[in-house]
């Protein structure tokens, strides 16, 4: 039986990884997005409030908001690794 699509997507997906390129859209996000996300979720602030308040300043999407699910990811990602620092 051959492998379907999906099989072959990802196969090209993992042999692109090990040769060190990138998969997915460029990045939208910088530290002075974060300091001010952190600043507003400090406040109570929702996601999607935070969102709002986020403009992207470079790149093809400049002048556009983020999404929550990137505001989401953005301080899952600076609490992941706040916590390593802490524990090493």
């Amino acid at each position: 039986m051959q492998p379907g699509i999906r099989d072959r997507t990802l196969e090209g997906h993992e042999s692109a990884r090990r040769r060190g390129k990138t998969i997915g859209g460029a990045g939208v996000t910088d530290e002075s997005m974060l300091s001010m996300a952190l600043h507003l979720r400090d406040q109570e602030m929702s996601l999607r409030d935070i969102a709002k308040r986020l403009v992207i300043t470079t790149g093809a999407k400049k002048g556009q908001h983020l999404s929550p699910a990137t505001v989401m990811r953005m301080l899952r990602e600076h609490d992941e690794q706040a916590a390593t620092a802490a524990s090493a």
